[in-house]
Parts: structure tokens; sequence; C-alpha cells
């Protein structure tokens, strides 16, 4: 729950009211979301249970499909996933600093520049460092929750809740608000690779995904109706500081403040939790000499031991696509790019029941092969709706996926 619950459910809701015009609507594809995420997350559990090792996903694309599935996997990531991520949060942080002082719009690229390399900062002075900032964000995230959720329940129910716009004229796009909150929902994969350090990993990690995701979801319920009880439609839609305005019309200018400042927080950490992670994928590989120049990037800083090559490597990406795209784009771009990928992790248990039945699984997705095929439907499903409606966001992210096959075989060419 601390990894998934980050910055996107405090600010996909003015996306996702920018689809639907309705609030019955952007309830529902919060719902679909968190289900989608939980069948995604019960049938990846099978891999991770059957190979609790360290590694996570990129271990089970190898499984299942070869060596050059994972690293693919990890090509995306270090060059898309996670400097896109780093880049939509920078970029609404600088939009919420700029709320909360009421600073001038044009300064929105130079804050967010200045917030990455401050962060990465943190990650080059070490690891405990590193993970103290993380756990005390971590706290801090809470209070713009509670505020929120309390708050509402003593807010007026609206007039205009309906499950179908009231403007006959609006357009639906009900794929699009699906897409924008699973960024929200974003982080669950990376528990995959703690399977490898628990203790009974065939129990505690299907409880952790079930408790875990339905409890999120849950709670991203609360907080969307407590934003859609406090604000009419017309003042959510595209409207990045909604929270924030919805937090100031239930406890007053205050505690729209209070909660302005747990948000810049909760972003923050966020940043943070995506550096600290991001910086290990080409790490990893590098260690493997699976990654170009693998020597250069595999060094280590004396004092802190921390790769601070690839973390400069991983700031520069990051700067470079705060000037080529929108919060939306970026995060609608890492999302994309993760799907594909978890659309294969969901064939290869299908794919690996066939071929390797004998292999112990310690925990069997339940009413197999329904939960996976619905996974597998949902995955689809959002890729193909992102090809029709952003046709140039979809054919860059998978342009630079495929890059990576031939960097893979001439690495293994010069190996």
């Amino acid at each position: 729950m601390g990894t998934v619950i980050g910055a996107g459910v405090f600010f996909k809701t003015a996306t996702v009211v920018n689809f639907t015009h309705s609030v019955g609507l952007t309830l529902l594809a919060w719902l679909v979301g968190g289900l989608l995420t939980l069948t995604a997350g019960l049938t990846v559990a099978e891999l991770a249970t059957m190979m609790p090792e360290t590694g996570g996903a990129v271990k089970y694309l190898e499984k299942a499909y070869g060596k050059l599935a994972g690293f693919l996997l990890g090509w995306a990531q270090s060059f898309l996933y996670y400097p896109a991520n780093i880049a939509a949060l920078a970029m609404i942080f600088s939009t919420q600093l700029i709320n909360l002082f009421q600073l001038n719009d044009k300064l929105l690229i130079p804050i967010s520049l200045v917030t990455s390399i401050s962060i990465t900062g943190i990650n080059l002075v070490g690891t405990k460092f590193t993970t103290r900032v993380q756990n005390v964000t971590l706290l801090i995230k809470l209070i713009p929750i509670l505020i929120i959720v309390g708050a509402s329940f003593f807010a007026p129910t609206p007039s205009h809740f309906s499950f179908w716009p009231a403007d006959t004229h609006a357009t639906v796009n009900f794929s699009g608000a699906l897409l924008a909150t699973l960024f929200a929902y974003d982080g669950w994969l990376g528990l995959t690779a703690m399977a490898g350090e628990m203790k009974r990993p065939e129990k505690d990690f299907p409880k952790a995904i079930i408790l875990g995701l339905s409890s999120v979801t849950v709670i991203y319920l609360l907080i969307n109706w407590g934003i859609l009880k406090a604000l009419p439609l017309e003042m959510i839609a595209g409207n990045a500081n909604a929270t924030s305005l919805a937090a100031t019309k239930l406890l007053g200018n205050i505690g729209g403040k209070v909660v302005t400042v747990g948000l810049l927080i909760s972003v923050y950490g966020a940043l943070n939790g995506y550096t600290l992670s991001g910086i290990r994928v080409p790490y990893a590989l590098a260690l493997e000499n699976q990654w170009p120049a693998s020597h250069f990037f595999k060094k280590l800083a004396k004092k802190t031991q921390v790769p601070y090559r690839v973390a400069l490597f991983q700031l520069a990406l990051s700067c470079l696509m705060l000037f080529l795209g929108s919060f939306d784009l970026l995060t609608d771009m890492a999302i994309f790019i993760v799907w594909i990928f978890s659309l294969l992790l969901f064939f290869a248990v299908i794919r690996l029941r066939k071929s390797q039945p004998e292999i112990t699984r310690p925990y069997r997705v339940p009413f197999y092969p329904l939960v996976p095929l619905v996974a597998i439907a949902g995955a689809s499903f959002i890729l193909i709706m992102t090809i029709i409606t952003q046709t140039n966001l979809a054919f860059i992210g998978i342009g630079v996926t495929l890059l990576g096959i031939p960097v893979f075989y001439l690495l293994q060419r010069k190996k």
C-alpha cells in the first residue's frame, strides 16, 4: 500500500472527470481500475511464488520467453518508465508549489528541474538516508488522505450524481479514464521482486496482493467521493489543483494549505521511491554485462556505494522528458509500457502451466483460467485503445522498447 499510494490518486481525478463528465462513471473507472489491478496481481502472484527469487518480473519473463524478454523489460524501464514517472512527478510537484505560493506559471520547468536534481542528490548521499526520507514521507502522505476522507463525510451529497453525463453532448472516453486510474494503482508489480525474501511466499504474497490492493481500491474510492462531493464537475475536470481546492472548500483556507503541503511531501516521497528503484535496474543489468558500457555504469561511489553514474544518467533522461510532454502524456506513456510487459506476464502463467506442469506451484491463481483471462482482456483493451487514441505516444513507446533488440544481440556477441 505504501508503494502504490503515491501522487496519482490526488491528481488523476481531474483527468478521469475530464474523460467521463460524470460522478458515477468517475467512480466506476476507479473501481474497474482496482479490480483489473487485483486480477493482475493475483495472476502474477503464481509466478512470484513459483520462482521466489530476487529480480521479480525480469526473471519470470526470462523463464517463459528467454533472456531477450527480460532484457527488454529492463531496457524499457530504464529509458521510458522510470524517467517518465520522475519527470511527471517533478512536474506535478512544481504545479502544487506554484499553486501554494501563487508563483508565476513560467517557473514550472525550472522548479521541476531543481526538484529532480535535489531528489537525485538525496539518493547520492546514500541508501540509508534515502530510506529514511522514504519512511517519513510515507507517514506524512496519509495526512491529506485522512483529512479529505474524514471531512467528506460531513459534506452534502452532490445533486449532480449520475451514471451518465448530464450534458448529453459530452464525449465520454472510458478507456482514457481507466488508463488514467492505472497510474494511481501502479507500483504493485514491484512487490514481485520481494517474493524471494519472504519466509512464506506461498501464503504471504497472495495475502499482500489481495488485502493490499483491495484496501487501496477502497481508499481511492473514498478520496474521489470526497473530492466529487466538495466540487462541481466543471471545477474538477482538467484541474491539477482540484484536490487542494476540495480541501479548501471542506476545511477553509488553512485546511487547504495543510493538505497542499501534505500533497507536496507525498509527491516528493513518490519521486524519491521511483528514483531509488530506477537507479537499480540498469545497475543490475550492468553487473551482468547486459548494459551498454557496463564497466562504466557499474562503478560505485567510494563512500556511499551508490551507482552514481547510473543515477546521473537517469537524471539526464528525466530532465529531457520535462521538455517533451505534460504530466498526463508522460504518465500515460509509462503505464502503456508497463502494461505491455504485464500482458506478457499474464500469458506466461498459462504458457508455463502447459510447458512445465511439473514445477511446484505453492500458490495457484484462483478460478483459473478465468482470472488470468480477465487480466489479459483488460490489458489488451488498455493497449489497443491507447494505440487508437494516442497513436504517437504508443509508437514512441513501442519503438524505444524495440531499439533494445539490436542492443541485446550486440551485447551477447561481445560477451
